[in-house]
């Protein structure tokens, strides 16, 4: 069976540091569905092959979880199970 996913917009909360840095704080997936990020582990330019992209890839944690948070041309998105 096919995992499908599909690229889906979200807004997320961002800290900026004094650098000019963004650190995401917080996705809102769903209505009335908020994930705290609980850290960033990574940052790197690479291209999202499973939906398409390419831009900004965040390796953030989330309840535990590892998770991919893109930001591409100015808007986050994620992969998300259609």
């Amino acid at each position: 069976m096919e995992d499908k996913r599909e690229k889906r917009y979200v807004p997320v909360v961002v800290r900026f540091d004094t650098s000019g840095r963004m650190r995401p704080l917080v996705i809102e997936f769903d209505e009335g569905h908020r994930y705290e990020v609980d850290a960033v582990l990574d940052v790197k330019r690479r291209a999202c092959e499973r939906v398409g992209g390419v831009g900004d890839r965040y390796t953030c944690r989330i309840k535990g979880r590892e998770t991919y948070l893109w930001m591409e041309k100015g808007k986050w998105f994620v992969e998300a199970k259609r």
